[in-house]
């Protein structure tokens, strides 16, 4: 959008310009022909430099698009940076240290303060005029420019000893009496009296009187010579800066906080020095720090929550837009200013938590995995909650840069998609390749493409639960594909005197499942563990059950798809010995 309004000044600055130089060959044309030629060459050569230094912005504008769009090559080793990235983050760290040297993060306040002193102090340097201007009253009205010589004259004799100072103003008194006298007569004799009284009074005293006063004008510029004395105090210690826990100039660690700052603007330094200069000013007048400690409930813990990690171990974060379904909900959330505000705090503090966890280190993770569930969502007609979320969206992309690794949108509806598509445009490549859109009917397919399914929420299609204890994160699931109108069996071996606990999931379900043990000994019987029966979504999300047995053989589970469409499967088992 920036782009779309510069090109209208643009264009309404061309025809102005024109205009101009219509108007000065206009007047050239009256002066002699050698004039016109040489502001034509001036021209002609600025132009050039311009389209010069046009090509080279372009060049450079496109250097910085192919740094972006190879963002997921991207290094947080300082070292393995590439040479123009590694001297931009040097010139920005020099910035920083002048920065903090001169205390300059917490400037905006003294700069109002140091600009006040400057305008009395010239207030007071324009009081002296208006008691000339006053005096000038006194003098004749038909020469306004004679009158300041006796003005000047008439102070300057006040200030001589005081035996010296009533012949020259009784002297002036005279002939000022004289001059007004003459000035109902003619004007011309007024001219000459005022001349007279000048001639008369001014050389003498003031002569001496300047010199004397710009002796003593230099006398107290000796003085400085003591200034010293403030000098010799130290300078104050540079600031110190912290953001996210860590020092701006510490370690590695705020290496890769600034490389945040720097791919944020495109690594253009002035730039990315404003954004963060700005980020520490808001910091502290929002409060952060001592947000960190507030109480604001957890009636919104099902609306924004961390669960699990994605297969490259961001941790990830899931927005259940759908829960503000619930009237109550919405409305002590969006009802009015102080609870929008309230809100607003809570995702602010909710989104600090989570980035104190993550790891700064040049190696670390350092970004979050986002995932926004659109189901249910209220949507665009509500008015409160579109403000709410616009506002806290610009606080996190003026204020968080660079802490998104994956934007996933799941559920998402029709008229959801259309808006992107009109947005998109708008987006820089290096934004929209983080964004991920999928429908109902594909949004497990996308989660499980990121995120492994123990690792997902049952809700979402996984097989993570809460309050679960004999399966955790950290036991891997198999995923595997039933083909339509199939029947799939998966067997798990099982040894003497032990126990087999499973628990498997069929995304979407509709189908048949059953189990049975089957001993390994021929004369052995098989035994029905589980009777065969039809599953649809609604019935369970996961199926957990477990067998003990004395001897040897398997567990086969049979899974029948009697559907036009395939399934997949979810399941993971675990042998555990019998104590008895």
């Amino acid at each position: 959008m920036a782009e779309e309004t510069q090109k209208p000044e643009a264009a309404a600055a061309a025809p102005a310009e024109e205009v101009v130089v219509v108007v000065e060959k206009e007047k050239e044309e009256a002066a002699p022909p050698a004039a016109p030629e040489a502001p034509d060459a001036v021209v002609e050569e600025k132009q050039a430099e311009v389209e010069a230094v046009e090509e080279l912005k372009v060049e450079e504008k496109e250097a910085e698009v192919t740094q972006s769009a190879s963002f997921k090559d991207e290094t947080n080793i300082a070292g393995e940076l590439p040479d123009a990235q590694k001297k931009a983050l040097e010139e920005f760290k020099q910035l920083i240290q002048e920065a903090l040297n001169k205390h300059e993060f917490s400037a905006p306040p003294a700069k109002e303060k140091d600009t006040k002193p400057p305008a009395e102090e010239k207030k007071e340097e324009e009081q002296p005029p208006p008691t000339e201007e006053k005096v000038e009253e006194k003098a004749p009205e038909t020469v306004e420019t004679e009158a300041p010589p006796p003005v000047e004259v008439k102070e300057e004799e006040k200030t001589p000893p005081p035996a010296e100072a009533p012949a020259p103003e009784t002297v002036v008194e005279t002939e000022v009496v004289e001059t007004v006298a003459a000035v109902e007569d003619d004007g011309a004799k007024t001219v000459e009296a005022i001349e007279e009284s000048v001639v008369a009074v001014a050389p003498p005293p003031p002569a001496e009187k300047p010199e004397e006063t710009a002796s003593s004008s230099v006398e107290p510029e000796v003085v400085p010579k003591d200034e010293p004395k403030e000098e010799e105090a130290p300078p104050p210690p540079p600031e110190e800066v912290s953001i996210w826990g860590i020092p701006l100039l510490a370690d590695e660690r705020s290496d890769v906080i600034l490389l945040k700052f720097l791919r944020a603007r495109d690594f253009k330094v002035k730039d990315a020095f404003t954004m963060l200069k700005n980020t520490v000013v808001w910091r502290k007048e929002f409060g952060v720090e001592a947000l960190l400690e507030e109480d604001l409930g957890n009636e919104l813990e099902k609306v924004v929550f961390m669960h699990g990690f994605d297969k490259e171990g961001h941790p990830v974060c899931y927005n259940a837009y759908g829960e503000f379904q619930n009237k109550e909900l919405y409305q002590n959330t969006f009802g009015d200013d102080e609870k929008r505000s309230k809100f607003l705090r809570w995702r602010i503090q909710f989104l600090e938590k989570s980035i104190r966890k993550l790891d700064f280190s040049p190696t670390g993770i350092s970004t979050i995995f986002q995932v926004n569930d659109l189901k249910n969502s209220p949507g665009l007609g509500k008015r409160e909650l579109r403000q709410a979320t616009n506002h806290a969206l610009n606080l996190l992309q003026d204020n968080y840069p660079e802490f998104v690794a994956k934007q996933v949108f799941i559920n998402v509806p029709w008229w959801y998609l259309a808006f992107n598509m009109m947005i998109s445009p708008f987006l820089t490549q290096r934004t929209k390749s983080k964004f991920v859109f999928a429908s109902p009917a594909k949004s497990t397919d996308i989660l499980f493409r990121f995120i492994a399914p123990e690792q997902v929420p049952v809700q979402y299609g996984g097989l993570s639960r809460e309050g679960e204890q004999e399966f955790s994160v950290a036991d891997a699931a198999t995923e595997e594909i039933i083909k339509p109108a199939t029947k799939h069996t998966v067997e798990f071996p099982i040894t003497e005197k032990s126990s087999l606990v499973w628990e498997l999931r069929v995304v979407g379900w509709e189908v048949n499942y059953g189990a049975e043990f089957v001993p390994t000994a021929e004369e052995g019987y098989t035994v029905i563990v589980s009777k065969s029966r039809k599953v649809g979504p609604a019935d369970e999300t996961v199926i957990a059950d477990s067998f003990k047995t004395g001897e040897a053989g398997k567990i086969v589970l049979t899974i029948d798809n009697q559907t036009t469409k395939k399934k997949k499967l979810l399941y993971r088992s675990k042998v555990k010995p019998d104590s008895d």
